[in-house]
């Protein structure tokens, strides 16, 4: 996490090293809080986060700098405890928002429906791995082979991938929607609309609060953040 604190160099630039590229503040080299190396195999996202440093005013602004946030997040958490991300990211096979639907209204469940189930069956088709949904309280169990075949997504996927993904998840609370998402099946925008479905339809409803707002626009920055990162990645 980058803490607040007055800029404190004149320039931001990457530049290739031997074995990527780096971040360099007048011409020292940028490290994570976590003291690891921060070295991007693609130029393209290394010149990004480099831009972010450079565009700092007086103050250095956290919330202006999500790529760097997850650049160190990748090198700080997700690399280290590789295993473990990978173990968090696949247990919401079995809870994926998308496969709860509500019984009621029907007009909230056709518009689930909609939305989520084209989602559903590209995950089903594109990694062979359908699932099942329900409606109401019940809790369903999702194929093994499902779920398998959706482990092997993940593992297949590296360290920077990985942040991107385990961001994108957790915050739709969709397996589903992150995929789609990070494999540039959807926009940033349309995974903001599916992964808030529920609450834009009750704000309809019932009127638009400030504060949850505030939560929306903060979920959506991240969404396009990681959608973005991954673009500059893997172009």
């Amino acid at each position: 996490m980058i803490q607040p604190a007055k800029r404190f160099y004149k320039s931001a630039e990457a530049a290739e090293l031997e074995s990527g590229y780096g971040i360099f503040l007048d011409g020292r080299p940028v490290s994570t809080p976590g003291r690891n190396s921060l070295v991007f195999p693609a130029a393209t996202l290394a010149h990004a986060v480099a831009e972010e440093w450079e565009q700092q005013d007086e103050q250095l602004e956290p919330g202006a700098m999500p790529l760097t946030a997850l650049a160190f997040t990748a090198f700080d958490i997700v690399i280290p405890r590789r295993s473990e991300v990978i173990e968090e990211i696949v247990a919401y096979t079995d809870t994926d928002l998308l496969c709860y639907r509500a019984a009621y209204p029907d007009s909230l469940a056709q518009r689930q429906n909609e939305v989520w189930q084209p989602l559903v069956d590209w995950v089903g088709a594109a990694h062979d791995a359908p699932l099942s949904v329900t409606s109401g309280l019940q809790v369903v169990e999702q194929p093994s082979e499902s779920r398998r075949n959706l482990r092997r997504v993940v593992e297949g996927l590296d360290g920077l991938e990985l942040a991107s993904l385990s961001s994108a998840v957790r915050t739709s609370g969709s397996l589903v929607i992150a995929l789609a998402l990070c494999e540039k099946r959807i926009s940033a925008e349309e995974a903001f609309a599916a992964a808030e479905l529920e609450e834009t339809y009750e704000m309809e409803l019932w009127g638009w609060d400030k504060e949850a707002q505030q939560r929306r626009d903060g979920l959506k920055t991240e969404l396009e953040s990681a959608r973005r990162f991954i673009e500059l990645y893997k172009p």
